[in-house]
């Protein structure tokens, strides 16, 4: 099938489903209904988005097609910023820091986090990525270690309270943090877009990009600091999703096999629009609320992950 009539069906299938998750049994009080599912939509948009370019970008650079910024330690140190505020604070932690500043909170955190694993170790002279990925693989071990001791120590009512943070739920989102997110979601990619030509080229890696003109270094730090932004601002605004970036990205590599990357960002974001909108479908008229989307899609993603390890370990 030519990419033509692929990319036709694919932007066919994500707006025939959000025609459905917005007119699917709304029952007779649309005024409600309607603004509502428009806010979990136009969520789903800007979550799929970051995360479709932030997993695609993060492959490319590390020249692996089955890791995720996740691996980065991002989601542990949101969670574990969750459940420090609900240590102290206990059952007053929405009193003493509301939604939007919790959104805003959790971004700074992850940010410096992001600030301390870039610059600094850059600035000692560790320009190597996998250097920076196994560093970020021990922090987020050690504070998600962290996160689960802390759970353990407080009290079960309380933490019903950082259940809501691990787990993504489009359900309770609110126009102001929408608005904020999009703001930055779109800077950001305003800002990638300059960088998006340079991805075809240090695809090829690092010793080929060099003696092709290319600064490596400074084009790595600039892709690393555009992937926390967008990673930052999807778990800050609905929680971690682990396996939605393998998922997105290598569907996108089996479907469309090309080393155009601009073309390939765009059309990793569709799926991934299009996963997180039939997730939500199928909670909400399947499953009636009974899981979150993040289980379904982890759920999927990690059959899918073990079978890619499956046969990249039988080309081997």
């Amino acid at each position: 099938m030519r990419a033509a009539v692929k990319i036709i069906i694919i932007i066919g299938l994500l707006l025939l489903l959000m025609t459905l998750f917005m007119t699917y049994n709304t029952g007779v009080n649309l005024d409600y209904v309607i603004p509502k599912r428009g806010i979990r939509l136009a969520t789903m948009l800007v979550v799929g988005i970051s995360t479709a370019y932030a997993s695609l970008i993060f492959q490319t650079i590390t020249n692996n097609k089955i890791l995720t910024p996740s691996i980065m330690g991002y989601e542990s140190v949101f969670i574990l910023f969750q459940t420090l505020i609900v240590f102290i604070y206990g059952d007053k932690t929405f009193q003493v820091l509301n939604h939007q500043t919790n959104f805003y909170v959790s971004i700074a955190c992850m940010m410096l986090f992001s600030f301390f694993m870039y610059f600094l170790l850059f600035k000692k002279g560790s320009k190597n990525v996998y250097h920076l990925l196994l560093i970020g693989l021990v922090l987020g071990t050690l504070f998600q270690t962290m996160s689960q001791f802390f759970q353990i120590v407080i009290d079960p009512n309380e933490f019903s309270i950082i259940e809501g943070f691990m787990f993504v739920s489009f359900n309770k989102m609110n126009t102001d943090l929408l608005v904020v997110a999009t703001v930055i979601m779109l800077a950001t990619l305003m800002t990638a877009h300059r960088y998006v030509k340079y991805l075809d080229v240090i695809a090829l890696g690092r010793d080929h990009a060099i003696n092709l003109g290319l600064n490596y270094n400074r084009l790595l730090q600039v892709y690393m600091i555009i992937i926390s932004v967008l990673v930052a601002t999807a778990t800050a605004l609905v929680g971690p999703m682990m396996f939605l970036g393998i998922l997105i990205t290598n569907l996108t590599y089996q479907l469309f096999p090309t080393a155009k990357h601009r073309s390939m960002l765009v059309i990793c974001a569709l799926i991934a629009c299009i996963a997180l909108v039939m997730g939500q479908i199928l909670i909400e008229h399947l499953f009636n609320f009974s899981t979150t989307v993040s289980i379904v899609i982890n759920f999927i993603g990690g059959f899918y992950f073990m079978y890619l390890m499956l046969t990249s370990r039988r080309k081997i």
